[in-house]
């Protein structure tokens, strides 16, 4: 499962197009706001008919990254469950498999706003942040200089045009010195990376490593676009 290599903090680093991040050199697999039982939570509190098989989406693909690249470490950065709540709703199927993905690996719950405290015993470490190396994993990025910072919570996408279409993909973003990663949930959503709420993370230049079917590629901010303004020549195959 190929993904693409940047630099970030001096670290290499691999992009994959599932919306995980895999760090060589330390065995480390990290992925941001999996939002597990997101539709049963619409269900029940908004009221809305949405297929409750979020969760099930969201661990397979969890799953097949893990057994692909068999890290030695999995790191969520928070908001691993949509609501305080989620928990108490997951089905015996899903439960029995986040106990079996963490019995292969050793899981790090990052915690996030909407995550219940704490998860079930077995399942993992929680954490508020953890340091690795030149690392630093966190839910949410601190506003200033954060060299290292891993995080997530922001769920960008990037907007631009593929073949005279306007889409909206997931994307990681990074400076080199910071990254933010998308959101891995299969309900999760996002805002766009041109949003104030993310810029002002990256007062210089930043780029979106844009999540395709296959592949990552590398744009600049200034290839991408507003939602709903599409004006761009084609940037991805």
């Amino acid at each position: 499962m190929k993904g693409l290599e940047f630099d970030c903090a001096g670290q290499l680093l691999e992009a994959l197009p599932m919306g995980g991040l895999f760090w060589p050199a330390e065995r480390l697999l990290a992925v941001a706001d999996l939002h597990l039982e997101k539709g049963s939570s619409y269900a029940v509190n908004a009221r809305k008919l949405l297929p409750r098989h979020d969760t099930r989406q969201t661990l397979r693909a969890l799953a097949a990254l893990i057994d692909a690249l068999q890290p030695r470490t999995v790191v969520c950065l928070g908001d691993s469950f949509h609501d305080r709540a989620a928990i108490e709703r997951l089905p015996d199927e899903e439960r029995r498999e986040i106990e079996r993905l963490a019995s292969q690996t050793h899981f790090v719950w990052i915690a996030g706003n909407h995550d219940p405290i704490p998860p079930p015993a077995g399942w993992g470490e929680v954490a508020e942040e953890i340091k690795a190396g030149q690392l630093v994993f966190r839910h949410e990025a601190l506003f200033g200089p954060a060299d290292g910072e891993v995080s997530g919570h922001y769920h960008p996408v990037a907007a631009l045009t593929v073949r005279g279409r306007g889409l909206r993909r997931r994307c990681f973003l990074t400076d080199g010195r910071r990254l933010i990663l998308p959101a891995f949930g299969a309900y999760a959503g996002g805002l766009n990376a041109l949003d104030p709420a993310i810029a002002q993370l990256f007062p210089d230049d930043y780029d979106a490593l844009v999540v395709g079917r296959e592949t990552v590629r590398r744009l600049s901010w200034r290839q991408l676009r507003p939602d709903a303004t599409f004006r761009s020549p084609s940037l991805l195959r």
